[in-house]
């Protein structure tokens, strides 16, 4: 069995071929059960968010599964197998769980250490669970990634420094005010900047925003789809003044917020504090105006220098994250190979067990008038044999895992001890068999 990642992604793929491979919300989970009815396939989980699209799979064959894959993909969005090959990264193996595993943590993400993929990874290996495409090594192996994700993240800092500049718009008025959730905000603009401002400012829990804009309707537009308020640009000198933070990206010639409309409110906000963000260029906000009292004019080469300053430490976390990974896959691995191993104990312990038994039932036969407790003594003891005998042969089955050699061992061990072990590839393949027969009864049911 073999584990195979194959990536549509950001460095893969531009944006906008990135758009026609990705699963709509309400077709992932029958994409699930397409794939995994797919010859060679015997267990798989999807991945498919705005910046990615990736299936992971665990095939019989690395070259057939490979191929089915990429068949799948085309057949999903209507593209030719040379297509899906030009635009995707195959990874197998160590590899793939590596890539895996830096997908999980965001070490992968346009954004470095975003937090958001872990939960996207989370809820798709869910589904994947849920819809019974997963199997013994998945349901190990996605929950170990998203353990080590969660604890990478709570042990570094990879995601507590602003490395966006919508984002660290948010980060500086923070440091102003600490707390934002009772402040009211304006975004001046309704473009995209805009509006990751103001996800952001939802994201702080911030709910008293107001939306303005030279076009009205392009204002109401962003404001109805996150709800909050709008109104016109005219609007904006009665604004301000109960207003704490002012975010603006638009791309205007002039400047839309000046000095003298800060200083005829200046006055009526006493001693309070206002937090003026222009991430436009050319910029929005007259520059002069930091002159003012109690009000804090940030640019954008301002958000810069703290957007790099953050990404350096994310640098730096991600590096500590990334020594980690090795000994995660090393993990994998060796818990893999006791995949082999733990069916053949397990038949060493049955036919030992099947001796004790057998045994046990002569002596019943040989000295039929044994009490209760001599019985249950003789018992005692004679399993107490078998695990002493087993105890040397285990042990030595356990260290094969980790051997070069270990399956031609194994089968030496099996040959010589006369017990047969089930294979971990037909058990998959059984397993797969009787899945695909729910899936399909499944299906059925649900079309009538």
């Amino acid at each position: 069995m073999h584990f195979i990642a194959i990536s549509i992604n950001h460095r893969t793929a531009d944006v906008a071929l990135r758009e026609q491979v990705a699963f709509r919300d309400d077709a992932v989970r029958i994409a699930h059960e397409d794939l995994y009815e797919t010859k060679s396939i015997l267990e798989n989980v999807i991945l498919s968010t705005c910046n990615r699209t990736e299936v992971y799979a665990i095939v019989d064959q690395i070259h057939t599964g490979r191929y089915y894959i990429q068949r799948f993909l085309a057949r999903s969005f209507g593209f030719e197998v040379d297509d899906i090959k030009a635009m995707s990264e195959v990874k197998v193996g160590d590899e793939a769980v590596n890539h895996l595993l830096r997908v999980t943590s965001g070490l992968d993400s346009i954004v470095l250490g975003e937090t958001q993929i872990l939960g996207q990874m989370r809820d798709a290996f869910f589904l994947a669970q849920e819809t019974g495409t997963t199997g013994t090594i998945f349901n190990h192996l996605f929950k170990q990634a998203i353990t080590f994700a969660k604890k990478a993240h709570n042990e570094t800092d990879i995601a507590d420094n602003a490395v966006s500049v919508s984002y660290a718009a948010v980060e500086l008025a923070k440091k102003v005010f600490g707390k934002l959730k009772s402040k009211q905000a304006i975004i001046i603009g309704a473009g995209e900047m805009s509006e990751l401002s103001l996800l952001n400012l939802l994201g702080s829990g911030i709910s008293d925003i107001t939306v303005v804009n030279r076009t009205v309707d392009n204002a109401k537009r962003l404001a109805d789809k996150h709800q909050v308020k709008y109104d016109s640009l005219d609007a904006l000198p009665s604004l301000l003044a109960n207003a704490d933070i002012v975010i603006s990206s638009t791309s205007s010639n002039g400047y839309i917020l000046t000095n003298s409309m800060v200083e005829t409110i200046a006055d009526t906000r006493k001693q309070d504090s206002l937090v003026l963000i222009d991430i436009a260029v050319p910029r929005d906000i007259e520059p002069d105006i930091s002159a003012i009292p109690n009000v804090f004019n940030y640019d954008v080469d301002d958000l810069k220098g703290l957007v790099d300053a953050n990404l350096r430490e994310r640098q730096l976390a991600a590096a500590t994250i990334a020594d980690q990974i090795p000994h995660e896959i090393e993990l994998h691995n060796d818990w893999v190979n006791m995949l082999g191993v733990v069916p053949v104990i397990r038949a060493l312990r049955e036919k030992a067990m099947n001796i004790q038994v057998e045994t046990m039932e002569s002596i019943d036969r040989k000295l039929p008038n044994l009490s209760e407790r001599e019985r249950k003594i003789i018992s005692k003891h004679t399993k107490s044999i078998i695990n002493q005998m087993l105890k040397d042969p285990i042990k030595q089955a356990k260290e094969l895992s980790s051997d070069k050699k270990g399956n031609e061992k194994l089968e030496l061990f099996q040959n010589i001890f006369d017990i047969e072990a089930e294979d971990p590839r037909e058990q998959a393949m059984q397993q797969k068999e009787s899945k695909v027969k729910e899936i399909s009864a499944r299906r059925i049911f649900s079309f009538e």
